[in-house]
Parts: C-alpha cells; structure tokens; sequence
C-alpha cells in the first residue's frame, strides 16, 4: 500500500488539466462517493497496526495534494474565465506606465549647473561630515565666531572637531589646497545648521556656490 500511495502522490503533482470540467472529473474520481480515495481508506482499515503509524501520514498526505490540486486548478481557470468574460485581451503587451517627474530641487539645481557649465566652471562636490578646518578656520573664522557654537552647528565630535558642513565653502578649501589657479569652479550640495524647523527654515537645506580665480577677473566677466 505504501508504494501505492507514493506513486499516487507522484501522479497527482505532476497532473496537468485542459479545461475546467477535467479538474472536476479528477474531483470526482478521487474525492467522490465511489472516488479512489476512499478506497483508500477502506483497505487502511484492514493494515495492521503497526504499519498504521506510517501509512496514516502518508495517507492524509496524499488526500491533501488531491484538494489543493483540485482548489489551485479551479482557480486558475476560474481567473481565466473572468479575463474572458471582461473582454480584456490578456495576449497583448501591456501599457507601461507612466514616468515620474524630477524633483523641483533637482530640476533648479541642473538648470543652475547647467548655466555655469556652459560658461566654462566645473561642477565640484566635497564631504557632508567635515572637519574643523575646511568649514571654519581655512575660511578665516575667529575662534569666537558664532557658527563655532553648539547652538548654531551639528557637531558630530569635539576635539579634532568633526561637524556637519554649514555651507559648500568648505569645498572651496579642498579646492584650492588641492590645484593652482586659475580655477573656475562651481559646488553644489545639501549643508546643515542648527536651526528650528518651520514652514520658512530648516535644518538641512541646499547651496550653490561658485569660485572664480583667475588674473583680471570681475563680476563684469559673469
């Protein structure tokens, strides 16, 4: 009886249906009144106790695969009876969808990079986390500035100070440490102050700012 049920179980996972009346006649023939299922248990009456034990399992094992074949099966056909009757044509490729749109943000900033670039600056991009030179003394802060205070900077360590940048000059530090004029430069990013949060402000908000060195330069040659 175990092979039986083993072979049984084979056949009906691999089972495949062409229409719904066929899963229903499967039904019938193993779930029904005189279906082969209880047959089944019939001739598990008659096993001796102690091979019960392991053909029980595999029993309500096989009755299992035969009510989630018959339930999996008439869904499917279930959902393809309901595309027919939509008059969806379930055979064509579908829509697409639509795109998004780019962020107001974004959409500033490119137009922004693209203006200088068009004028001949390179875009420049330096770290968020920086430390206390580029933001503060490479710039010419005084010790006692303001910005240097709790209350007004996102400090991240104190003493080798690391901070969250408080404006994109710090870029123009990395910038001139890094090459020799002249330089054309323009640094775009998101900087952070220690500000309250309103409909007017916030503590993290966008910069763009440009350096230009160069020997007879003026705001004329913008």
């Amino acid at each position: 009886m175990k092979e039986e049920l083993e072979g049984l179980l084979g056949n009906i996972e691999s089972r495949t249906f062409d229409s719904a009346d066929a899963v229903e006649q499967f039904r019938i023939e193993y779930l029904g009144r005189k279906g082969k299922m209880k047959d089944l248990m019939a001739q598990f009456r008659d096993v001796a106790p102690e091979y019960k034990r392991e053909l029980g399992p595999l029993l309500n094992k096989v009755k299992t695969a035969i009510e989630v074949k018959v339930a999996s099966e008439k869904a499917a056909f279930d959902r393809k009876e309901a595309v027919k009757s939509s008059g969806v044509d379930a055979s064509r490729p579908a829509g697409g969808f639509p795109h998004g749109t780019h962020h107001p943000l974004q959409v500033v900033r490119r137009e922004i990079l693209g203006i200088f670039s068009n004028m001949g600056f390179s875009v420049v991009e330096g770290p968020e986390i920086e430390d206390d030179w580029h933001v503060f003394s490479g710039l010419n802060f005084p010790p006692e500035h303001p910005a240097r205070d709790m209350q007004d900077t996102f400090f991240v360590e104190r003493n080798p100070d690391l901070l969250l940048r408080t404006h994109t000059s710090s870029v123009q530090v990395r910038e001139m440490e890094r090459r020799e004029p002249p330089m054309r430069i323009i640094m775009p990013g998101r900087v952070f102050r220690n500000e309250a949060i309103s409909a007017r402000a916030h503590c993290m908000f966008h910069q763009i700012e440009g350096l230009y060195i160069a020997e007879n330069v003026s705001f004329a040659d913008l």
